[in-house]
C-alpha cells in the first residue's frame, strides 16, 4: 500500500505508532519499523544523555526508518535537537509549543518533521512553517487531546492542506485504516493499540486490565496535567476529579499526578497510576505481536476494499469511491 506518507517516510505500510512516555521504548519501536510501520520513540521526559542511548539502541535493534517524539517547548530543547541531528534521527514527532525552533534546525539536516496537531488553525501553521507533514489527532484519543472528533477533524485539515495528513483517534483496525483514507488522510497514528501487542513494555496485568476496557470506560480531565488529557477510569482518576470539586489549588492537583504514568505504565498499579489511554480500547479483543497486528489491518483494509463493491450497489458511486481511494492510496 502506497500513498505519499509511505513514500516520505520510507516505510511499506502508512502506519505509524504513536509516542507514550514510558511505554514507547526501544523494544516497541524497533518491532513496529521492522514490521514495516514507523516506530517512535517517545522521549518527553528523557535527557538528552537517555535520548541518545535510546537512540542507539533503537539503531542495534532495526535498520529500518523510526522517528523521536518531544515536546517542542521543553526546557533543554536544543540539547535534545543537537542528539537528535548528531544521531541522524529520520523523523522529529512532536507537540506542545512553538515549533518554529525544531524546523529551523532540523530541515537543514535531511530531517523529517512530521508534528501533532488538534485543530486546524495550528495545522495550517505547522504547514507555514515548513512542517513535511501533520498527524491530526482527534479527540477519541488517549493521553493530551482535543474537543473534535477524528471523523470531522481529518477531513477538514486535509481539505485545506497540501501536505500529507496523518489521522489519529479512535483508530487500530483495518476499518479505521479504511474510514481515514476516505476522510482525506495518507496513514494512520495509532498509540493505544500499539500498547496491548506483545512488544510493548508494558506489565502484563495492564495489558490485560486494558483488553477488558469498553469505550465507556475513559475520562477526559484537565486535571493531571492542565490541558485535556483522556485517561481510563480508575480510583486515582475519581479522585482527580473529586480534588477539583473541592475547588482545591490547580498547582496541588498537579502536583498528586506526578509521576502515575509511570507508576501504572511501569510498575503496574491499576488503581493508583494513571492509563493514559484512548477509546479505541472498545475495539481491541487481542494482544498480538507488531508484526501480526500491522498485517492484520492491512489485510482488513484490502478486502473492506474489495467487499465495497457488494456493498454500494449503483455501478457509478462505488467507481467513484474507488478513484477516490486510488488516489489516497494506490493498493489496485
Amino acid at each position: 500500500m502506497k500513498t505519499r506518507i509511505t513514500e516520505l517516510l520510507g516505510i511499506e505500510h502508512p502506519i505509524i505508532q504513536g509516542a507514550m512516555s514510558w511505554v514507547s521504548f526501544p523494544p516497541l519501536v524497533a518491532a513496529v519499523s521492522n514490521a514495516g510501520g514507523l516506530g517512535i520513540l517517545g522521549a518527553a521526559f528523557m535527557s538528552p544523555e537517555e535520548l541518545r542511548r535510546n537512540i542507539r539502541k533503537i539503531k542495534g535493534l532495526t535498520d529500518k526508518p523510526f522517528g523521536v517524539n518531544f515536546m517542542a517547548n521543553n526546557p533543554v530543547i536544543d540539547e535534545l535537537l543537537d542528539v537528535i541531528i548528531e544521531e541522524e534521527v529520520p523523523v522529529a514527532s512532536y507537540g506542545k509549543g512553538n515549533p518554529r525552533r525544531v524546523l529551523e534546525r532540523t530541515r537543514s539536516h535531511g530531517i523529517i518533521n512530521l508534528p501533532t496537531m488538534g485543530g486546524l488553525r495550528h495545522a495550517l501553521r505547522a504547514e507555514q512553517d515548513g512542517a513535511d507533514a501533520v498527524i491530526v489527532q482527534g479527540t477519541e484519543a488517549g493521553g493530551h487531546t482535543g474537543f473534535v472528533s477524528t471523523l470531522i477533524l481529518v477531513p477538514m485539515v486535509a481539505s485545506k492542506l497540501k501536505i500529507p495528513v496523518v489521522a489519529a483517534g479512535g483508530i487500530g483496525n483495518g476499518r479505521g485504516l479504511v474510514a481515514a483514507l476516505a476522510l482525506g488522510a495518507e496513514g494512520i497514528s495509532m498509540g493505544s493499540r500499539f500498547i496491548v501487542t506483545q512488544d510493548a513494555p508494558v506489565p502484563r496485568n495492564v495489558k490485560q486490565y486494558l483488553l477488558e476496557r469498553t469505550a465507556e470506560d475513559t475520562v477526559v480531565t484537565d486535571n493531571f496535567t492542565g490541558v485535556r488529557c483522556r485517561v481510563i477510569r480508575n480510583k486515582f482518576a475519581e479522585n482527580l476529579v473529586e480534588l477539583a470539586k473541592d475547588n482545591r489549588d490547580p498547582w496541588e492537583i498537579m502536583k498528586a499526578g506526578v509521576g502515575k504514568i509511570r507508576k501504572a505504565y511501569v510498575e503496574g498499579d491499576l488503581e493508583g497510576g494513571s492509563l493514559a489511554f484512548g477509546q479505541v480500547c472498545g475495539l481491541i479483543q487481542d494482544v498480538p505481536t507488531c508484526q501480526e497486528l500491522i498485517d492484520t489491518i492491512v489485510k482488513e483494509s484490502e478486502d473492506i476494499f474489495q467487499s465495497l463493491e457488494t456493498v454500494v450497489q449503483s455501478p457509478t458511486e462505488f467507481h467513484a469511491l474507488q478513484s477516490y481511494a486510488k488516489r489516497s492510496a494506490h493498493m489496485f
